[in-house]
């Protein structure tokens, strides 16, 4: 893949994507429907989806995409490929609380390599640079023209005080029972791929998630932590969180700084 290729296509579509969505967010009214899993679906998710395929699969035709929308269509056959959730935080984006993120990433030998996380009702964007490190870019994210950027890295944890964020609308007794395990100083609650981002900003220390994810739910926000010096594995057996499952179903994970001293 070319890196130096990728990493612009992925900005603009995230950024085109995050404009088609607000204008839908800001409507008086939209329509909320139920997919085949009782999850919602939005024109949002839609009209984000179909902008991002359209632009992936013209710019990279011989690369697999799998998108959350299409995902019933898809057989894939490689450890190589793009993979998007052209929404994530349908719940917060029904409710208007504005944790939602647009998510794209690219998977390489069943690793997320590179991705972009766009909150546009939050007014922040991340993404990993072709040589894979980790921004924040500030402005108004102009299509073509990258605005200032800040290279981002996860904390140097204090495992006496760790800051924990966890899933705004999936939070229950079992991430509960997990976070006591540490000496806590702070606890978030945040929707969406956010969480990743603000492990790796240094906003938070640890994210634990011990509940049902997809690998579009996770890839770009996996990429972007890992980009900024984090981790993201398997909250049994402690390795590498990868992807191009059979059923892209997530086992529960622990995204994380280096510097945090994991329990079991």
């Amino acid at each position: 893949m070319d890196f130096d290729k990728l990493v612009p296509v992925m900005r603009r579509l995230a950024i085109e994507a995050g404009a088609v969505i607000m204008d839908i967010y800001n409507s008086p009214d939209f329509d909320v429907r139920s997919k085949s899993d009782d999850s919602p679906v939005t024109a949002a998710d839609e009209a984000a989806d179909a902008l991002i395929s359209a632009g992936l699969r013209a710019a990279f035709p011989d690369v697999t995409l799998i998108t959350e929308e299409q995902a019933d269509s898809h057989d894939l056959q490689s450890t190589n490929f793009l993979i998007v959730d052209p929404l994530d935080g349908t719940k917060e984006f029904i409710h208007r609380r504005g944790d939602f993120t647009v998510n794209i990433a690219y998977v390489e030998d069943g690793v997320p390599v590179r991705g972009v996380v766009y909150a546009p009702a939050k007014n922040r964007m991340f993404f990993t640079q072709a040589d894979g490190q980790t921004v924040e870019e500030m402005g108004d994210f102009a299509l073509d023209t990258v605005g200032e950027m800040k290279p981002i890295s996860v904390s140097d944890p204090d495992n006496t005080a760790l800051r924990v964020v966890a899933s705004k609308s999936h939070r229950d007794q079992a991430t509960d029972d997990y976070i006591n395990l540490y000496q806590t100083a702070d606890m978030k609650s945040a929707g969406s791929s956010l969480k990743f981002c603000l492990v790796a900003t240094g906003e938070a220390d640890i994210y634990p998630r011990l509940g049902r994810t997809m690998e579009w739910d996770t890839a770009a926000g996996h990429a972007v932590l890992s980009g900024a010096g984090g981790h993201v594995i398997e909250f049994e057996s402690h390795d590498t969180l990868r992807y191009g499952k059979d059923t892209y179903a997530n086992p529960f994970f622990i995204a994380y700084a280096a510097g945090v001293e994991l329990k079991k």
